[in-house]
């Protein structure tokens, strides 16, 4: 019988088998990896601050494990991790609030072909009337997630950008984008922690290679 887990932390010893089955493949993904991961113009400590929050988006529970050990080595804290996880988690129920715009249009049967119009964000009135309870103390957990704390605010809206890039909500990386750089962001930074979440999606999918394996091997 095959075994009721699906999630083992021993399931990532599998990984290798992955890199024997697509080795050019595999072996170009750490180095890509490696790469994102790397001390640059983003710390290296911030750059896994960033990871574990990608991660708790992606809902990798072996991304989780491996990049909150490497933050620890690195000296991050629990509550370091867990303003991260917060920031994470801000952006995520914000990717859902802003989508409301959208959801707004269809159900008024919009017309127009574009989906994605700044000013889809005059329907945030509409948002509070229709759940005004709702809507408040969702703004008001926002306002906490992202003010500065152990983390500063440059380094909470490098990982909201981040964060967007793996939500794929366009209001949300144009907001956050905007607001780092006044936070002083520069394009650099701003690419490398980019470049952190493309990591971190690409490797929870290769991660749950592992998965793959198992039920392939059933």
């Amino acid at each position: 019988m095959a075994n009721d887990s699906l999630y083992q932390k021993s399931y990532i010893s599998r990984i290798g088998e992955l890199g024997k089955s697509a080795p050019d493949a595999v072996k170009a993904f750490f180095a890509f990896d490696q790469s994102a991961l790397a001390d640059g113009v983003i710390p290296q400590k911030t750059k896994e601050l960033i990871a574990i929050a990608c991660a708790h988006v992606t809902g990798c529970p072996y991304c989780i494990e491996i990049h909150v050990g490497n933050g620890k080595k690195l000296g991050v804290t629990k509550e370091e991790m867990v303003e991260a996880t917060m920031v994470a988690t801000a952006l995520k129920a914000g990717s859902a609030f802003s989508h409301g715009f959208n959801a707004l249009n269809a159900f008024e049967g919009a017309e127009e072909d574009e989906l994605y119009k700044r000013s889809n964000g005059k329907k945030m009135n509409e948002l509070k009337n229709t759940a005004p309870e709702a809507v408040n103390a969702f703004f008001g957990f926002d306002e906490q997630a992202m003010k500065a704390g152990l983390l500063s605010k440059k380094e909470k809206e490098l990982i909201a950008v981040a964060v967007a890039h793996i939500t794929g909500c366009a209001y949300c990386i144009d907001i956050h984008t905007k607001r780092s750089k006044s936070e002083g962001v520069s394009k650099e930074e701003l690419v490398e922690s980019i470049m952190v979440a493309t990591a971190l999606k690409a490797g929870s999918a290769l991660a749950h290679g592992v998965n793959a394996l198992n039920a392939f091997d059933e």
